[in-house]
């Protein structure tokens, strides 16, 4: 006999399911241009009206208040993460200008050669599919806001802001990191056109302090050698070749750091707006680490065969960034396993299991309660149940909010998810 499938076990089937449908209507795109156009839409309505229709009934709208404030503070961070991000991207591009790109050759990487030796001796078809934009940034983005509204579904634990946070705010300190990482040491790009063909108003000169610190000492050993002995940059490097200064304010001092040209220094705004991914090798993939993040936060919150699916496709994602030259492997590798690593470092943090001050101080009671009933101190005893009287009704108390506040939060929360959800993937729909 076939044992039949409870609801929340149908529900949870259906969130794999629909995270199939979506990354395959979406490659649709290639396959069926015309299959593509119909599909789509017909597809985001049905995700958009379940979950519509089961907000009335979710029952942990408290739950999301209370995470609602840790919430809004994580996107707040990712925010700045990112704006610093942006600094540092165009700061590692322009101060060595383009004529270092354009004469610095790519680094040897191990893995583009294995990718290079595997199409020469697996057959057609699987290089084909190896090759395939199956899935992107914003798929991964989109997998986990599929993962954080099925906690309408039940299909996930609740809070599902909760979740959105500890996600947030763990890509947050990731891309930080990432800054840090790839500001502290500038590596050539593995597409030694793409500084030229995007930031094609940096000065091709470099920075003054390259001029002093870096380029006498760029390709000649003695020099460096003689650097290490004096440990001071001793060679004369000439007549510094000035950079212009623009006027920005108080913002003025990032004239120093981005480099802007006549034509471009009128906002520094605009200007970071304008670095996109950036041109140097950035340590580690930004996409890989996104990537990653969705995986370990399905892994957690859902398991399951999808759960294994979405592994596959980050490991196809990560051989795609290597083969298209975007990232050499260890930018692939570094992101996998920094992923990973956030991601359980930020679990004491955000943990459904941690307790209230209310449980804490009842759990202090009941202890209390234990020790008096073995001692026989009917008093104690006494005054101990009418603390717990007392903690009970404040904790009750203090859980009430009006239906009409709740309705118009729940509300608001949906309608500003659903615009956080739609800004990102038009922001991140090229990748």
């Amino acid at each position: 006999m076939m044992r039949r499938l409870s609801p929340s076990q149908m529900s949870g089937a259906g969130l794999g399911i629909a995270a199939i449908s979506y990354v395959a209507v979406d490659y649709m795109r290639y396959m069926s241009p015309w299959g593509h156009s119909r599909l789509q839409p017909v597809l985001w309505s049905v995700l958009v009206l379940a979950v519509v229709t089961r907000v009335p009934f979710y029952k942990h709208w408290s739950k999301e208040l209370r995470a609602a404030i840790p919430f809004l503070a994580s996107i707040f961070f990712l925010l700045g993460a990112l704006l610093f991000e942006a600094l540092c991207v165009r700061s590692v591009t322009a101060v060595l200008g383009l004529d270092w790109h354009r004469d610095t050759s790519p680094l040897p990487d191990t893995g583009q050669w294995f990718l290079l030796a595997l199409n020469e001796s697996l057959p057609e078809a699987i290089v084909e599919i190896l090759r395939a934009h199956i899935i992107g940034l914003h798929h991964f983005l989109m997998l986990f806001v599929m993962l954080g509204f099925s906690v309408v579904f039940d299909s996930v634990k609740a809070p599902g802001l909760g979740l959105g946070a500890r996600y947030i705010f763990t890509m947050g300190l990731g891309r930080l990191l990432r800054a840090i990482t790839f500001v502290s040491t500038i590596l050539p790009s593995a597409r030694p056109w793409c500084a030229s063909a995007r930031f094609n108003n940096v000065p091709s000169h470099p920075h003054r302090w390259a001029q002093k610190y870096y380029v006498p000492y760029a390709k000649d050993p003695s020099a460096i050698r003689q650097l290490l002995h004096w440990d001071a940059a001793y060679a004369d490097p000439g007549n510094y070749i000035g950079d212009y200064r623009a006027d920005w304010g108080p913002m003025s001092f990032l004239s120093d750091f981005l480099r802007p040209s006549y034509s471009e220094g009128s906002s520094w705004f605009a200007l970071l707006k304008k670095a996109g991914g950036g041109c140097n090798d950035l340590l580690y993939s930004g996409h890989m680490l996104v990537a990653v993040l969705t995986a370990m936060a399905w892994t957690e919150a859902y398991g399951g065969f999808s759960s294994a699916l979405i592994w596959l496709l980050v490991a196809h994602s990560a051989q795609r960034e290597i083969r298209e030259r975007h990232h050499y492997s260890v930018d692939c590798v570094v992101a996998i396993y920094v992923g990973i690593l956030l991601w359980k470092m930020t679990g004491f943090i955000w943990s459904n299991k941690r307790k209230s001050k209310q449980t804490v101080r009842l759990e202090k009671i009941q202890n209390r309660l234990i020790h008096a009933a073995k001692d026989s101190d009917m008093e104690t005893v006494r005054r101990l149940v009418e603390e717990m009287e007392v903690s009970l009704g404040e904790e009750k108390q203090s859980g009430v909010v009006s239906k009409r506040a709740m309705t118009v939060f729940a509300c608001a929360t949906v309608i500003t998810t659903l615009g956080i959800v739609i800004l990102a993937l038009t922001l991140t729909s090229d990748g």
